[in-house]
């Protein structure tokens, strides 16, 4: 694999986003993980830097843009910075009918 890509299972590992790879394996086998809204089909789908990565988890969605293609799998600090989370550029909008008060 060229060296501007990475395995999508090694990326959502050294991101993070699961805590083995053989765990990140089974979130893509099991339809959970998208890229650039497709559906990943193989835990050997190559990602890049400005693909977003949609995981489906338990807890929660989340939709992130790849940053960077990890070295290793380190501390929490060093993995957020392989992935920007685009759910935090949506402006927070009030709830429709809401009043706000200046």
């Amino acid at each position: 694999m060229r060296q501007d890509r990475q395995r999508l299972d090694k990326w959502l590992w050294f991101a993070r986003f699961a805590k083995t790879r053989s765990l990140a394996a089974r979130l893509i086998a099991d339809g959970y993980v998208r890229v650039n809204g497709q559906r990943a089909e193989a835990a050997a789908k190559p990602v890049a830097v400005g693909d977003v990565v949609t995981v489906a988890a338990a807890h929660a969605t989340l939709a992130v843009r790849v940053l960077g293609l990890g070295e290793r799998r380190g501390p929490a600090p060093e993995a957020r910075l392989l992935y920007a989370d685009l759910s935090a550029e949506a402006p927070a909008e009030p709830p429709a009918g809401s009043v706000t008060r200046g």
